[in-house]
């Protein structure tokens, strides 16, 4: 196998079935209402486990503000445990995803969902540091593999010519969770008492819930493949199964394989550990900000819980925004690499601004970019991956650069919680991440380099 081979697809044609201009009218009108039926069966529903997955992940970063001083967490053992459950997932991520590809979609992502969905719930009970630390590693494991498992299960109904739109649109739910979760978070922890229960650990029971019900929802009602799919007509289940056969044929004939289930030569892939750098990048300084974020914009501007959640819920809309733009852009231009360099650099300059700054009027819109950037780069990213694996190499491959990835979960809180009880203060920490963020911009143009080459 080449080391590099060139990943950003042609400029795609205007038809939203990305079938080539030539193409029998009838058939393209065929494979638009097939694409229109699945992103309206399909995205929607994953979209919503995606954006309660991200809550459940996230929201000790509202229930810091009450857990840390009712349970004498320090900033280390708070970042610690934030970050622990990133090295559970990425433990499990591969194995997770290849059990997906054993089993299907639909039983895999529903076990996943209900074993988190009651980790999640569980967080109300810990009462000492080491028992934070246990459910936050447990729900890692729980967790390992939905990302990964819904972006190979979407490159099985979706051509790539349309795949950075298709991840941006259930990708969306990140920062929209954030307008939930914001808005959510303040009334929660205004129970501060209710049942004999502390604000925070209503905050877990009740965002935990939403994933047990879901997981049945995913088992009766989410069809692994197109073939499936009853909601399909014979005509439109036939130009899916075909497009996506042919590409996949096509993509194996480009990587050399005459069997496209290669999972250890996707696991070895340079262009998949490429990637996979590059994302650990940006996590490091994402999920740094994300876990520290209420307490950051609490001090910069002395507002109180809810009007926190509400700062962050403006963020989560301008980050959906930048989410689905800059998506559909890159597929328009047939193009990844600075789709992804250029968020990249804003994210880095942001973190400098945010580190010098805390006034409001500065440290407010840097806070926003670095949420901006990240979600910005989600559609194109994943689109590369799926440009260049397919079948159980694509299970594999994908499984194994967000694993690579999703370290960067642990080291950017914990890093942030030891600069803090270091320094005494956040400024530092923020100042710090802006390195990885130039580093990923580096990595992002280094892979365009290499694809033009080529």
């Amino acid at each position: 196998m080449s080391a590099v081979e060139p990943v950003s697809p042609p400029r795609p044609p205007r038809d939203i079935s990305g079938a080539p201009p030539s193409i029998d009218s009838g058939e393209a009108t065929i494979g638009a209402s097939a694409l229109r039926k699945a992103s309206l069966r399909l995205i929607p529903l994953i979209a919503i486990a995606y954006g309660v997955a991200y809550t459940d992940r996230v929201n000790i970063s509202f229930a810091a503000l009450q857990m840390n001083r009712d349970l004498h967490f320090s900033a280390s053992s708070y970042g610690l445990g934030a970050g622990l459950f990133f090295l559970s997932y990425a433990a499990c991520e591969i194995p997770s995803n290849l059990l997906l590809y054993r089993f299907g979609a639909r039983r895999w992502i529903a076990r996943i969902m209900l074993t988190w969905g009651f980790l999640a719930m569980g967080m109300m009970f810990v009462k000492t540091p080491r028992e934070f630390y246990v459910v936050r590693f447990l729900l890692g494991m729980a967790e390992a593999g939905f990302f990964p498992g819904v972006v190979y299960y979407l490159s099985q109904w979706f051509p790539a010519n349309v795949r950075a739109r298709t991840v941006s649109r259930f990708y969306v739910a990140l920062p929209l969770s954030s307008v939930f979760m914001g808005g959510l978070a303040g009334l929660l922890l205004n129970l501060q008492g209710r049942l004999g229960l502390a604000g925070w650990q209503w905050l877990f029971l009740a965002e935990g819930l939403p994933a047990v019900v879901l997981s049945f929802v995913f088992f009766f009602f989410l069809p692994n493949t197109p073939a499936e799919a009853r909601w399909l007509t014979v005509g439109e289940r036939d130009w899916l199964l075909n497009r996506l056969r042919a590409e996949n044929e096509s993509i194996g004939s480009a990587i050399g394989e005459h069997h496209a289930d290669g999972a250890l030569r996707a696991i070895l892939d340079p262009r998949v550990w490429q990637l996979g750098v590059y994302l650990l990048c940006l996590y490091v300084g994402f999920y740094a900000f994300s876990f520290s974020a209420p307490v950051l914009i609490q001090q910069a501007t002395g507002f109180n819980n809810t009007n926190v959640g509400f700062a962050i819920a403006i963020m989560g809309i301008l980050g959906a925004l930048g989410l689905v733009l800059n998506g559909q852009h890159s597929d328009r231009a047939g193009e990844r690499f600075l789709h992804i360099a250029v968020p990249s650099v804003l994210i880095g300059a942001a973190f400098i601004v945010g580190g010098f700054a805390v006034a409001p009027v500065f440290a407010l819109p840097a806070y926003a970019i670095i949420f901006i950037g990240f979600n910005a780069t989600a559609g194109p990213s994943w689109a590369i991956a799926s440009s260049f694996l397919t079948g159980r190499s694509a299970a594999a491959g994908i499984a194994t650069a967000n694993t690579i990835a999703i370290v960067g979960g642990f080291v950017g809180p914990y890093w942030m919680g030891r600069a803090r009880d270091f320094t005494g203060n956040y400024q530092t920490g923020l100042l710090t991440l802006a390195i990885p963020a130039f580093a990923g911009a580096a990595i992002a143009l280094y892979m365009r380099h290499q694809s033009i080459r080529e």
